[in-house]
Parts: structure tokens; C-alpha cells; sequence
């Protein structure tokens, strides 16, 4: 947050976080190999993708199920960091492609494309199980990957608009 109380947006976090992370990556490959450096770089960011939905999910007070998640999809395409072509939506899917990643180009451009999806992409499905874990993607391809576009299809299991009942 900047001292204003205003979140950066997205991209220029991701900016942030890898330069921090490329040293400790190369550092980690230098010492573990690529295998168990990818590794430990997933699982930590599986982790902190988990966390992050969790506090946007307590942020969203209560607007959960695919409305809520549809409603906070603003940070990650501001500034035009994505440029999506929305395909369907309903109370229980949210179907879009994303034509433009400025992410990827980002990562490429930083010498970082070979852990890109690690950074980014790999975030897209496990946020969602802290922001609300009835909702799940299905994605088949990313730009990240070589493809002309990544294909997001988020649904939700349950009763929409309904969070399950707290753990006691």
C-alpha cells in the first residue's frame, strides 16, 4: 500500500516481487538445481496466492461466489495490464480469454519467461481457494505457454453467492 492507503496495482507489484525473487531464484538454481528450485518457488508462491485470496476475500465483506470474485478481477487488468474478451458469465461461471498479458511480456523482458507461470499464472487457480474454495478454473492453455491466448473458465461448486458454513 502506498502511504495514502492505495494498493499499487498488480502489475507493478509482480514488477516488484521479481526483481527480489529472480537473485533468490538464481541463487537457488545455482545450488539445488532448476527441478528443486521451481519447486520451492511454486510452493511458496501457491502459499502466498492462497493468503492474498484470503484477504481479499476478507476485504470483500461477505461478496463472495463468482460476483465477488468477478468484482475484484479490476487489480488485476488495471492499467491495462490484461486485455480480456469476456466469453460467458453466469452466478456460478465466469468465462473469459485474455488476449493480452502484459505480465508475460513483463517477465520475458526481465529474463524471467521460463518461471512466468510460476510467478503469475500458476496463482490464477490457488487464489481461489483462499478467496472462496467453492470456486475453481479450468484453463487449458496461457500466453505464457506460446499460446495466442489463455483461457479462463471459473465455476462454482455449491450453492452461488453462498459461503460455506465456518469450521467450528
Amino acid at each position: 500500500m502506498s502511504e495514502r492507503g492505495e494498493q499499487l496495482p498488480i502489475l507493478q507489484q509482480r514488477r516488484i516481487e521479481a526483481q527480489v525473487i529472480k537473485p533468490i531464484y538464481d541463487e537457488m538454481v545455482s545450488r539445488f538445481g532448476v527441478e528443486a528450485a521451481q519447486a520451492v518457488l511454486g510452493s511458496a508462491i501457491e502459499k502466498a496466492a492462497i493468503a492474498q485470496g484470503k484477504s481479499f476475500a476478507e476485504a470483500a465483506d461477505g461478496h463472495l461466489g463468482i460476483e465477488g470474485f468477478a468484482a475484484i478481477q479490476k487489480h488485476w487488468t488495471a492499467g491495462g495490464a490484461l486485455e480480456i474478451e469476456e466469453v460467458g458469465r453466469s452466478a456460478e461461471t465466469l468465462d473469459f480469454n485474455v488476449t493480452r498479458c502484459r505480465y508475460s511480456e513483463m517477465y520475458r523482458a526481465m529474463g524471467l519467461g521460463d518461471i512466468g507461470h510460476l510467478l503469475s499464472c500458476n496463482r490464477d487457480g490457488t487464489f481461489c481457494q483462499g478467496f472462496d474454495p467453492r470456486i475453481t478454473l479450468e484453463r487449458t492453455q496461457t500466453i505464457m505457454g506460446g499460446a495466442s491466448y489463455c483461457d479462463f473458465r471459473y465455476k462454482i461448486d455449491g450453492e452461488a453467492g453462498k459461503p460455506e458454513p465456518a469450521a467450528s
